[in-house]
């Protein structure tokens, strides 16, 4: 079983490793969750990589990044069953509803740079996430589908 933590090292059996999606891909479904908290509102953006779901928390709606960058904060992988999941969070934490879904494939990656193909009904095309700082990405749409 693969885990990421929140700067993109991998664990494999308990060590820490860098690795990059690639290494871990099995699945290739993707999901944006509407985050509703007594805070206000985030979208997580949940990609399919092994057994869990490597997500980044966007502060603005993802239909925004088809017309400017997004900053997205790598957050804790989620599990498998957030793929359909919406009602109630643990603990207290709000409620969360799906908003987009689809496929994506990888196109390239880098250390710091994943080139990803998203099929979903409002993301679609080449997106873009790169490393700005430890946890913080940008994803950037880089050719509309």
């Amino acid at each position: 079983m693969y885990y990421c933590n929140m700067i993109g090292q991998f664990s494999l059996r308990g060590k820490w490793i860098v690795g990059t999606m690639a290494d871990l891909r099995m699945g290739n479904r993707f999901v944006v969750q509407e985050h509703t908290t007594p805070q206000g509102v985030h979208w997580d953006l949940m990609l399919e990589t092994g057994d869990v779901l490597m997500t980044f928390r966007l502060p603005e709606p993802p239909e925004n990044a088809l017309h400017h960058a997004l900053r997205a904060e790598r957050i804790f992988d989620h599990a498998p069953r957030f793929l359909t999941y919406e009602g109630p969070v643990q603990k207290g934490t709000g409620q969360v509803r799906i908003i987009d879904r689809g496929t994506y494939r990888t196109l390239t990656e880098q250390e710091d740079a994943l080139t990803l193909d998203l099929s979903g009904h409002t993301l679609r095309g080449r997106f873009t996430l790169t490393r700005t700082e430890a946890a913080f990405w940008q994803l950037t749409l880089k050719e509309p589908d």
